[in-house]
């Protein structure tokens, strides 16, 4: 998307609701404070990818990060989820600070991801790919999962029937059995979202999940999102590139540029801000 594009969509009525027979905001009020990110510095050598970066999320909201490419968006949550370590600042996840831990520790804590370029097991069946979430939760060692024995057969039973739960909720259960790999990219999305859901998140992170999504597709993904915040007060920290989206369904949005934070508030907020509008159009004010 096009820096002039990207802002007709920031100042301009959303094509996906213009679309859809319901509006879709957000309806629930957000909580207090989640996830408090203080201060984060990241670099890569001479290169600066994050610069300084504070902002909060409250429970229960959809809070969006955006900004052109290359503004340091997936490197956030990159540090977030435990995959970057930041030179500096901390993140706080419930009130507990840390500077950094790996990605097994922050999914232990109750942070989901799902990536922008899809990590799928593609010989494997849609809930087989979704049963792979529930690992964490699994308390039989591998020795007796592998043999199904005992108390080993009784859990997988009680998951398979949670991530049963989770196809219908996703609208895939014609393609449960099916190879992912043979499935249309957005059904792969759908999927990649179960996943992601079969851990049980209190925060879910999206790094673009409507990215390579036809209107349609688009419609059905934004109806999934505001679904597990509602129904399962999932909170949601949303990159995205498509601004009616954005606009449509976030509560509260940080703009990134060049990794330094320039925008920070409501969706009416952003589209008002002069340097959000400068970063989108290239332009001085």
């Amino acid at each position: 998307m096009s820096a002039t594009t990207a802002y007709a969509t920031l100042t301009a009525e959303s094509p996906v609701a213009a679309n859809d027979d319901a509006t879709l905001q957000p309806v629930r009020a957000p909580g207090a404070v989640i996830l408090d990110v203080r201060n984060i510095s990241l670099a890569f050598g001479g290169v600066k990818a994050l610069t300084d970066i504070s902002f909060d999320v409250r429970e229960h909201e959809v809070r969006a990060i955006i900004g052109p490419n290359g503004a340091g968006k997936s490197s956030m949550l990159n540090c977030i989820n435990g995959v970057y370590a930041p030179q500096h600042g901390s993140i706080s996840f419930r009130g507990r600070t840390f500077n950094h831990m790996n990605s097994r520790q922050v999914a232990e804590m109750g942070i989901a991801r799902t990536f922008q370029n899809l990590a799928l097991f593609k010989g494997m069946s849609v809930i087989d790919n979704i049963m792979t979430g529930r690992n964490l939760k699994m308390k039989s060692n591998i020795f007796q999962q592998a043999l199904r024995i005992g108390a080993a057969e009784r859990e997988e039973m009680q998951h398979r029937e949670f991530v049963e739960h989770i196809i219908d909720f996703l609208e895939i259960q014609a393609w449960r059995k099916t190879p992912v790999g043979r499935l249309p990219y957005g059904l792969q999305k759908r999927v990649d979202l179960g996943r992601a859901l079969a851990m049980e998140p209190q925060v879910l992170l999206l790094d673009e999940p409507m990215a390579g999504m036809n209107v349609e597709e688009k419609q059905d993904m934004c109806r999934f999102v505001l679904d597990v915040n509602e129904e399962f007060g999932t909170t949601i920290v949303l990159i995205e590139h498509d601004m009616g989206v954005v606009m449509d369904i976030s509560d509260r949005v940080v703009v990134l540029d060049y990794g330094k934070k320039i925008g920070d508030g409501t969706p009416e907020e952003v589209r008002r801000n002069e340097d959000v509008i400068s970063a989108y159009l290239g332009t001085s004010h």
